[in-house]
């Protein structure tokens, strides 16, 4: 039974086209700063913009659940109970919380990595436009999946376990690669693997999530 179930997962995998997707669109990242000599504060922003946009989508997610489980989350020191009311205060808290955290690393962004006056506005909104077309391209794609995973704080925190590690090593990276293209094409390398590897995961842990006890909610 559990071979059976990790070969249907790499099957899912496989056949993710979403997961095609996002890698293009981080190595179409790539050839910009190498054609364009982007910077890492130009890059910082894209990604940034890439955060928002995965949030954006997870509240989605998270409101298009139609079964839930409440297993193991907590609030106000109480178990919560697989309820309507519980999705939607969910959704609310989880979006005021991931938008206070994304304006606290804006104004860091703004304050640390000043925009140069030479700043690639269009380059940029075209790489977040084109993570958004990715992301949107995920969410439609996974939709039908997504509604029955039911554990409602696991969706919570996906997003934070997929974008801390991913732009902590371009925050790290940062101080070595300096104005070296070439090293900071091996940190953009790195930062594709590891958003494509915390994609995997997500939808791993998902796809073993939906097959939890859960509650259709009411």
């Amino acid at each position: 039974m559990q071979n059976s179930g990790a070969i249907q997962r790499a099957g899912l995998l496989y056949s993710d086209r979403s997961l095609t997707f996002l890698l293009l669109t981080n190595l179409a990242t790539v050839v910009g700063t190498v054609l364009q000599g982007w910077n890492i504060t130009d890059l910082l922003w894209i990604y940034w913009g890439q955060s928002v946009v995965i949030g954006y989508y997870n509240v989605h997610r998270i409101v298009d659940l139609d079964r839930i489980a409440t297993d193991g989350f907590i609030s106000n020191i109480r178990p919560v109970e697989p309820m309507c009311e519980t999705q939607r205060c969910t959704a609310v808290c989880f979006a005021l919380h991931y938008g206070l955290f994304h304006l606290v690393y804006g104004v860091f962004l703004l304050t640390t990595f000043r925009i140069h006056p030479d700043f690639p506005v269009a380059g940029v909104l075209l790489c977040i436009l084109a993570f958004w077309f990715t992301h949107r391209f995920s969410y439609r794609f996974n939709r039908e999946r997504d509604r029955a995973v039911p554990n409602i704080g696991s969706l919570m925190f996906f997003p934070y376990v997929r974008i801390i590690p991913m732009n902590l090593v371009i925050l790290l990276g940062a101080p070595i690669a300096g104005d070296n293209t070439l090293a900071l094409v091996l940190i953009l390398l790195l930062k594709t693997a590891v958003d494509v590897a915390v994609h995997v995961i997500e939808h791993v842990m998902a796809s073993t999530d939906a097959r939890q006890p859960s509650a259709r909610v009411p």
